[in-house]
């Protein structure tokens, strides 16, 4: 019997060095968010997740969140960590196996993801290994979530890694960028590099 598969995708990043929400950067034919959360539908979850913060009003009017149960972390400014714990709360009792996404990296692919799910066995963690390094998606096994609930700051999933038995699932290329800054989305979108953007005002 195959495992019962959440996807979490997180966004809840207040976009501070920006200055506007990234999450609705024009990305593809909609926004950043709507780019992976597409990505996340395309790789068939049992359930969907996805956490909101900064902007998280904004972002309901523009960004299509059909399919995903959505919530809203307060507390989003702590850490991604304090994300995890909030969609644990709502994650299907039956999950066997959480599937983490960055919001704001679009160069995962559902291929990215049946990789890691197929590579991971029952491993209580896993992680794609890329050319230039160990990123993200990442998958956690059920006997992990107390764990997860329990993290604090930006860096906690790491440092859950760093202190267990992690099977590392081979996928080609590099790790794909997330979006912090100007020139992260420049890169992303293959854009020669130029002045920072001046903030959106709106």
């Amino acid at each position: 019997m195959s495992p019962r598969v959440a996807g979490l995708v997180l966004a809840a990043g207040g976009s501070s060095r920006l200055g506007e929400p990234k999450q609705l950067l024009p990305y593809g034919a909609a926004t950043l968010l709507d780019h992976t959360l597409a990505t996340a539908r395309a790789c068939r979850f049992d359930q969907l997740v996805c956490v909101l913060g900064g902007g998280a009003d904004r972002i309901r009017e523009v960004v299509d969140l059909s399919g995903a149960d959505v919530v809203v972390n307060e507390a989003f400014g702590t850490g991604c960590s304090s994300s995890i714990a909030a969609a644990l709360s709502v994650v299907d009792a039956r999950a066997d196996v959480l599937v983490l996404l960055l919001g704001d990296q679009p160069g995962v692919t559902p291929g990215s993801v049946a990789a890691l799910l197929a590579g991971r066995g029952d491993a209580p963690l896993a992680a794609c290994r890329y050319d230039d390094g160990r990123g993200h998606p990442l998958a956690f096994a059920r006997c992990t979530f107390g764990d997860l609930a329990a993290l604090h700051g930006d860096k906690g999933v790491w440092k859950l890694m760093d202190r267990g038995e992690v099977v590392d699932v081979p996928v080609p290329g590099r790790v794909p960028l997330d979006v912090d800054t100007w020139e992260d989305y420049r890169a992303v979108l293959g854009a020669p590099a130029g002045p920072e953007r001046r903030p959106l005002r709106r």
